[in-house]
């Protein structure tokens, strides 16, 4: 079994987690940030485990330091652009299951985001 690749793409979104989460818990009046809950399509070319290695780092000597990450995995939602047809698709196929088109507009699956952080605070 082979480890996780680890790339620097995962820096600047592990970045842009402390930012926001380091901004909105300062506006709270913070202690310290103990949890991060993030929602990731399955689309996105995010990995978790890169993420959390920069993590551990990047957050070092901050409001966040040891807090925990949270990764939830949004599923992949299509909908046919001819037939309406909404669907999660099966494996790399991701023509419509009802009439085979390959014309679709992806509605849930490329989503990145913060969802919510857990704070202590004074």
């Amino acid at each position: 079994m082979g480890s996780t690749p680890i790339t620097m793409h995962e820096l600047p979104v592990a970045e842009s987690i402390l930012e926001i989460s380091l901004r909105a818990a300062q506006a709270q009046n913070a202690r310290r940030i103990s949890d991060i809950f993030l929602k990731i399509g399955q689309l996105a070319s995010i990995v978790d485990d890169s993420i959390q290695f920069y993590w551990d780092t990047i957050s070092e000597g901050t409001l966040a330091q040891g807090a925990t990450l949270h990764f939830e995995r949004i599923p992949t939602q299509l909908l046919c652009l001819d037939c309406a047809h909404p669907y999660h698709p099966s494996g790399d196929d991701l023509r419509c299951p009802r009439c085979g088109s390959a014309r679709v507009h992806i509605h849930q699956g490329q989503e990145f985001q913060v969802d919510a952080i857990e704070i202590d605070s004074d």
